[in-house]
């Protein structure tokens, strides 16, 4: 014959956050901390590079952004004619 507990005694409520939830907001303290300590000590270094940012969008611009100035068509159409 089993027993059956009408009365909640010797279960536990579900009081609060779950330990997933917990853990997440841990993680995320953690990241949080690490982040702004990593910016706080390293700010030198990326601000110093971000002096050769133009210098570097030079190059990229003419490669990635002129589309090979038509150079690759063979021509003009208009000059398919003319002898």
């Amino acid at each position: 014959m089993t027993v059956q507990n009408h009365f909640g005694y010797g279960e536990r409520p579900q009081e609060g956050m779950s330990t997933k939830a917990k853990a997440g907001l841990v993680l995320a303290g953690f990241l949080v901390i690490g982040g702004a300590l990593l910016f706080t000590e390293h700010r030198a270094h990326v601000l110093g590079l971000l002096v050769w940012l133009p210098l570097l969008a030079c190059p990229l611009m003419h490669i990635f952004m002129h589309g090979g100035h038509g150079h690759h068509h063979g021509g003009r159409p208009n000059d398919r004619g003319s002898a």
